[in-house]
């Protein structure tokens, strides 16, 4: 019965061991590789920093700016193996209470949100991928060792062992060199020590695989598919900005919906208190005194649901925060507050304009136009795997010497052609009909997303005109009413009005409240998602929500006042297409 060791890899060094280091050497191979096995951190400092710098120099290229370091950290900070169930159960089983404002969401979203990170990582592995296949095309060093120990059938130990190092490297024309030295261990100890077998050999494509095009298809896709990552990224970060922000402000419009609600109950417990008391003189009917306590009811039951759709919302962004859902989240409503003071920042732009500037800086839409060009250059690959294999192969080799009679022009070496003739080329056949088929999917893919492009534009404008004039209503709607509920106590004195006319009047003021939040925040969000679509948008700087980000083509009104006057109505033929009513 034998007992083998295999150990697995090591350096090889240099000098010749006596025959007194037999028993050490199995020990100091197995320190040497326990040694290795520890570098675990070492090695994942290395990859992060490669990351990094492949990730700075590709957002220099597009973005004009250095990727940030939080790409390549860890969300935990810690070591795996440290992280128990336990303790995630006991963090989403923790309550407390904070204060946020927009900005600090804004940040704990991007620093916390799962999507978000999902995202990060995404684009971390893209770039991870990328320095393997980059290292395909460096010199790469390898070793092993193989220590064998046998027990023999008269107690005694028969030790065999292998030395390899090899050196290769392919070249973006299709070459590939490669260097080998080998050695047989045992010699040393047994006092015969043997001159490495050393090896080189050189293999350059002529036909099927040749070029740098061809060679390098696989190290050219990794380095766009970096490229994309990167914009794709980009493109989800102003998303991401864009769905929070707009979530932060529902929930603070929901907030003002309750106080609303709150308020419109307590005007209409008064409304009944009065009902009651002109009923008791005798100057309202009895019925009118059951509809104001039926509106009482029901502005009960809207508060109440006002209040559930409220800690419905909170909840929601919550989880977008990665929050636990026990703790006690508060929004300052000084954001709110802000944007409706600001009212509705003008944007004017021309549907043609703004689709020709969206192809041009749309990162998403960019990578679309680069992936067609990746399904063209897929073609021309899989036609030259069509061809013939004719290699040029060069070797050289040591014949096997000892040290005693090492003669180093004992070599030999031999060169020729190497032919492959495609006799059976089905799998080749397939691959390059698929990259045909696939060239055609691509080609309709790119003119679908600039169509549906387009289609956002034409919809985002649009949108956002319509928006506007909606809030210019509501607003218009909101003075009304208010009108209305402070002359109204004036109107049931004099008897010009009924008990009904107050409490419709009274329930089209909370109604107008709300509208008039819905519509600053809609027409806001609508801006934001027209300038992200156009390519403009940057989410940069404190407060990017509030600020003016025109863009070039675009108008502005010089007069706030003349932005509130609302444009002529057209009429049906006009939007059928039909000409103009003559007057």
């Amino acid at each position: 019965m034998h007992d083998k060791i295999l150990i697995k890899p090591m350096n090889l060094a240099s000098n010749v061991p006596t025959r007194g280091m037999k028993s050490l050497f199995p020990i100091g191979i197995l320190g040497l590789t326990t040694w290795l096995g520890c570098q675990t951190e070492g090695h994942r400092a290395d990859a992060d920093a490669e990351v990094l710098a492949i990730l700075n120099e590709r957002s220099r290229q597009i973005l004009g700016e250095e990727a940030g370091t939080n790409l390549v950290s860890t969300t935990v900070g810690e070591r795996p193996d440290t992280v128990s169930p336990a303790r995630i159960i006991q963090e989403r089983f923790a309550d407390g209470g904070r204060t946020l404002t927009l900005p600090a969401a804004l940040e704990m979203a991007e620093r916390h949100n799962r999507s978000y990170q999902l995202q990060r990582e995404t684009l971390y592995l893209q770039a991870l991928s990328l320095t393997g296949t980059r290292h395909k095309f460096v010199w790469n060093p390898s070793s092993t060792v193989d220590l064998g120990i046998a027990r023999q059938t008269d107690g005694g130990l028969r030790g065999d062992s292998d030395a390899d190092v090899s050196v290769q490297k392919l070249f973006q024309t299709g070459a590939s060199v490669t260097a080998t030295l080998a050695n047989d261990l045992v010699l040393y100890f047994d006092g015969k020590p043997k001159v490495p077998d050393l090896t080189l050999k050189l293999t350059q494509p002529l036909l099927r695989g040749a070029g740098a095009e061809i060679a390098a298809e696989v190290l050219t896709q990794a380095e766009r598919d970096v490229v994309y990552a990167v914009r794709d990224y980009s493109h989800y970060q102003k998303t991401f900005a864009i769905e929070t922000v707009g979530e932060y402000f529902r929930v603070l419009q929901d907030k003002d919906a309750v106080r609303n609600s709150y308020n419109n109950y307590l005007n209409l417990q008064k409304a009944r208190d009065r009902a009651e008391a002109m009923a008791e003189a005798e100057r309202l009917a009895r019925y009118q005194v059951d509809q104001a306590r039926q509106s009482e009811l029901s502005a009960r039951v809207k508060y109440l649901k006002a209040v559930e759709s409220y800690r419905q919302a909170l909840d929601g962004f919550k989880q977008r925060l990665s929050l636990p859902l026990g703790e006690e989240l508060r929004l300052e409503d000084r954001a709110l507050t802000d944007l409706v003071a600001q009212g509705l920042t003008p944007l004017e732009l021309d549907e043609r304009h703004g689709y020709l500037m969206a192809v041009t800086n749309r990162l998403d839409v960019l990578n679309e136009v680069d992936r067609f060009e990746d399904a063209q250059r897929k073609v021309r690959v899989a036609a030259s795997d069509l061809k013939p294999g004719l290699d040029v192969v060069v070797d050289a080799s040591l014949k096997k010497q000892f040290y005693s009679s090492f003669s180093p022009e004992e070599f030999a070496s031999t060169s020729g052609l190497k032919l492959k003739l495609p006799l059976n080329q089905l799998t080749e056949r397939n691959a390059y009909r698929t990259s045909l088929i696939n060239f055609e999917k691509q080609m309709r893919k790119l003119a679908t997303e600039l169509d549906s492009l387009r289609e956002n534009i034409r919809e985002g404008i649009r949108a956002l005109e319509q928006e506007r004039e909606n809030y210019f209503i509501q607003k218009a709607a909101l003075d009304l009413a208010r009108q209305q509920v402070e002359v109204m106590p004036l109107l049931l004195q004099n008897d010009d009005a009924d008990i009904r006319d107050q409490l419709e009047a009274q329930a089209d003021l909370v109604e107008a409240q709300n509208d008039v939040t819905s519509a600053v925040v809609d027409y806001h969000v609508a801006r934001w998602n027209l300038l992200k679509n156009l390519g403009a948008l940057s989410v940069e700087g404190e407060q990017f929500w509030l600020k003016n980000q025109s863009v070039s083509g675009s108008s502005t009104a010089d007069n706030p006042e003349a932005a509130e006057i609302l444009p002529e109505v057209i009429t049906p033929e006009q939007v059928f297409g039909g000409p103009k009513t003559q007057e």
